[in-house]
């Protein structure tokens, strides 16, 4: 039976009712802690400076997985390839190619690791995930069922190989006040839908003298993650993150303190002042920039209280926090809790232009660019306080 089709409209689907049954509630003050997580001076895997073959340099990095025995799992744009590494940062195989064939990519999008090492890489359009083994053979693709005609604006897939993806449902008035809607919904082994999660809040647009469809300052945005045995949410306004399990029960609400967040007329010269430099800067103010300049442009009343949420490979959460204007130099962005729910500590590092896409107990994995902007991707030792974690 062909799947039927879903677009940007919401489409009718079972509402999965969540277990709240023993849910943990931990609240924290991270602003009195000075625990500090950090990072190791040298990395402890690399691999993208080297030109002298195709297979050891990078165009995009969108997908990184440190596999069981060490080895390294990388998702290039580009190449529309998975690539593995050894620890040694040997190219061992390549899997996956640009194309309509089985287990060819339209648009690559993101990786995610299994029990077994099996690797799910994101697809699209249609949404999908191509499934392979490590030693590199496509084993089948899981279509959304119904249709995402494109990609998830979230989400993941469980140790179980349950998926949470996330449909955006774009607000019929343009208005400011009016958010677009993220139905995140959860599917089966098979792609079948099995039913609603929860819809959470997207961001509001309208348009201002320009004309050009913009945002307000320091607009809240929902972030969903979802890695092993966790799903991590947040609505972006509110400093929480609540976490489910793989049997989608929710086992755990995570609150800290956030005071101070009223916005001002200060806060939005700030960062329009910011704005006119990077255009300044920039030497060509583009119709996206001239829109940030707008004095029409309104703004939050709030700031928002979380960036991002991430979870670990060890079930921590790591959260983002929303950064303001004239915000403290060199004060740390990111908190860390614990799979209990516990704050853990603050992550400190010098490493520049490196981001992380995945948090293991003791290492992170990323990718650094050089000074050219070119990708590498890099390993280092996560360093932690001297607490455990459940």
């Amino acid at each position: 039976m062909p799947a039927s089709r879903v677009g940007g409209t919401a489409a009718s689907a079972q509402q999965i009712k969540i277990d709240t049954t023993g849910v943990r509630i931990v609240s924290s003050d991270p602003l009195g802690s000075d625990a500090m997580c950090s990072l190791g001076e040298e990395p402890t895997f690399h691999v993208g400076d080297d030109q002298s073959s195709e297979e050891l340099w990078f165009s995009r990095v969108l997908g990184l997985a440190r596999l069981s025995d060490g080895s390294v799992a990388v998702a290039d744009d580009a190449s529309s390839e998975v690539r593995i590494f050894d620890a040694a940062g040997r190219h061992l195989r390549s899997m996956g190619r640009e194309g309509e064939g089985p287990g060819e990519f339209d648009h690559l999008w993101f990786m995610w690791r299994l029990p077994g090492d099996t690797l799910w890489v994101g697809d699209y359009r249609p949404w999908r995930y191509h499934l392979y083994a490590v030693t590199g053979e496509h084993i089948r693709t899981v279509t959304m069922d119904p249709f995402y005609e494109n990609r998830s604006r979230g989400g993941g897939v469980l140790a179980n190989g349950v998926s949470i993806n996330v449909r955006l449902e774009q607000a019929r008035r343009r208005d400011f006040r009016t958010p677009d809607t993220w139905h995140v919904e959860a599917h089966g082994t098979d792609g079948r839908l099995l039913g609603t999660l929860m819809t959470l809040p997207g961001r509001t647009f309208g348009r201002g003298s320009s004309g050009i469809l913009e945002s307000p300052w320091f607009e809240a945005n929902s972030s969903i993650d979802v890695r092993g045995r966790t799903v991590a949410v947040a609505n972006g306004l509110d400093p929480e993150v609540r976490v489910l399990d793989d049997e989608l029960r929710l086992r755990l609400i995570i609150r800290w303190d956030a005071p101070g967040r009223e916005v001002t007329a200060a806060h939005i010269r700030s960062a329009r002042e910011a704005a006119r430099r990077r255009a300044r800067e920039a030497g060509d103010v583009s119709p996206l920039e001239r829109t940030l300049l707008n004095s029409d442009r309104p703004a939050a009343n709030i700031f928002p209280a979380v960036s991002s949420v991430m979870a670990g490979v060890d079930g921590t959460v790591w959260v983002w926090r929303y950064p303001r204007p004239g915000g403290v130099p060199g004060q740390s962005r990111v908190m860390a809790f614990g799979a209990d729910g516990d704050f853990v500590c603050y992550l400190s590092h010098n490493k520049n232009n490196y981001t992380i896409y995945e948090y293991g107990a003791d290492y992170v994995l990323g990718v650094q660019a050089d000074e050219l902007g070119v990708p590498h991707v890099a390993m280092y030792d996560l360093l932690r306080p001297a607490m455990p974690l459940r």
